[in-house]
């Protein structure tokens, strides 16, 4: 039996020889040196068919690193995109943005970017953070992609930063200064930790100084592509770079297995893109943020267990008229804000023989309403108290009927991530409620039903 599988070891290389050019008349010395070059020749072919058919050892081929994933494994399959953002027409809604001081915004149509600027008119910044955090599956790599330019400024108190982050954990490339450097962000003692920031300089990859395996110079004023791949199983390495001319550059590796601490590297790997850029003095300065992606690389296992927030009974308060009502809301719990929490099915059942239409309301504005934890899930709060809302968007629809029928309401097959309970960077939740009105030819209904809203929860 024969074995062909990937190995550490590398096949060596064999190079024709250069052969001596022949005497005019016959010389056993020449016809000596040229059997002793053929023969070197042929010992070197067959040490490696050798190798190539050898019967208890694996044959020795070796890939380049970044055609492996995280893991180990071969980028042979489609990766699942979790998350992406462009900002095509304006500027991504799927990122929160909080200002300081000069900080603003400006989004860029003709460019499809945002530019977060700090002025010369005082210290001030931006900071443009997803609401979702992304879910990270044990055991599959999580390749995320971002793409900005950064400020040429080489001033000490202007920072620039971008990555897969948060207050608190993350991994994320920066410009500080002259310096730019990776860093690997850590919150498992109680408090922030930035201590493993590696300068370009200290990168134990290509450092893209013009030295390195592909010969290249970051060149920060150009737009770039930031790539990171994360192992987190509590430890693991993580791999950061550039793409650059199609190919994945490593510049740096962070290796926490067997070599780091005594705990995790970081709290989470679920973790939202955050864009950041912070003046301590008046300089004027750019950041842009153009796109960015997360992906799960070898699928993502779409299995979980449903949980359900639900109304208990019906009251003289559930009775419905054409004007949409609430029936029932959720929300993360505060602390919880990085759950990653989908709704999947909208449950209505009416009590009288009239028409409606069920819908769900992202971030009304509820009247008073009183929040509690839902039973079997601490991760998420309900509210069936709130007797009318005002604002919100309206992201889903249907119309039911019947006096005594259930109505069940699909949301999607499989996980919808873009109805994914988001939160804002000061860390409020988003909310989603059922809401429900009569529908008639004309008068003013009081129809009435009860609701439910099932729900996954990736995290508990």
């Amino acid at each position: 039996m024969r074995y062909l599988v990937t190995s550490t070891y590398e096949l060596n290389r064999v190079v024709a020889p250069r052969l001596p050019a022949a005497t005019v008349q016959y010389d056993q010395n020449y016809i000596n040196d040229l059997n002793n070059i053929l023969r070197l020749y042929f010992n070197q072919i067959d040490n490696i068919l050798g190798q190539l058919m050898a019967s208890a050892t694996s044959v020795p081929i070796t890939f380049p690193p970044t055609a492996l994933d995280a893991f180990g494994r071969q980028r042979v399959s489609q990766p699942y995109t979790l998350f992406d953002s462009q900002s095509r027409y304006a500027a991504d809604n799927q990122f929160d943005t909080s200002t300081t001081g000069t900080g603003s915004t400006t989004y860029n149509s003709n460019q499809a970017s945002v530019s977060m600027s700090v002025t010369a008119g005082g210290v001030g910044s931006v900071v443009r953070q997803s609401y979702r955090s992304f879910p990270y599956q044990p055991g599959k790599g999580l390749l995320v992609l971002a793409t900005f330019q950064m400020d040429a400024s080489a001033s000490a108190n202007l920072s620039q930063k971008v990555g897969y982050f948060n207050a608190q954990n993350g991994v994320f490339f920066s410009k500080v200064g002259g310096t730019n450097a990776f860093t690997l962000r850590s919150y498992t003692g109680g408090s922030v930790d930035d201590t493993r920031t590696v300068a370009q300089s200290s990168w134990n990859g290509d450092k893209l100084d013009g030295t390195g395996a592909s010969g290249l110079t970051l060149d920060l004023t150009h737009p770039q592509i930031l790539w990171m791949d994360f192992e987190w199983l509590g430890v693991g390495s993580v791999r950061c770079g550039f793409i650059i001319d199609g190919q994945y550059i490593v510049c740096h590796t962070f290796n926490t297995a067997n070599v780091y601490g005594t705990t995790v590297y970081m709290t989470t790997a679920i973790l939202p893109v955050r864009y950041e850029i912070t003046s301590t003095s008046a300089i004027a300065a750019t950041l842009t943020q153009i796109c960015s992606s997360v992906m799960s690389e070898g699928g993502f296992e779409a299995t979980s267990v449903e949980h359900v927030a639900s109304m208990t009974n019906l009251t003289a308060s559930s009775y419905l008229t054409t004007a949409y009502k609430p029936l029932i809301s959720i929300r993360l719990a505060s602390g919880r804000t990085g759950a990653i929490v989908l709704p999947t099915t909208l449950n209505f059942l009416p009590s009288t023989a009239d028409n409606f239409q069920i819908g769900f309301v992202k971030n009304a504005t509820l009247s008073t309403p009183s929040w509690s934890a839902v039973p079997g899930d601490s991760n998420v709060e309900q509210d069936i108290s709130a007797t009318s809302y005002t604002g919100g968007t309206l992201v889903y629809a249907e119309f039911a009927t019947g006096k005594t029928g259930r109505s069940i309401l699909s949301v999607g097959a499989g996980y919808n991530w873009d109805m994914q309970l988001g939160a804002s960077i000061a860390g409020v939740s988003d909310t989603l409620t059922l809401v429900a009105r009569t529908v008639t030819t004309g008068g003013a209904a009081s129809g009435g039903g009860i609701g439910a809203i099932s729900f996954y929860d990736l995290t508990q």
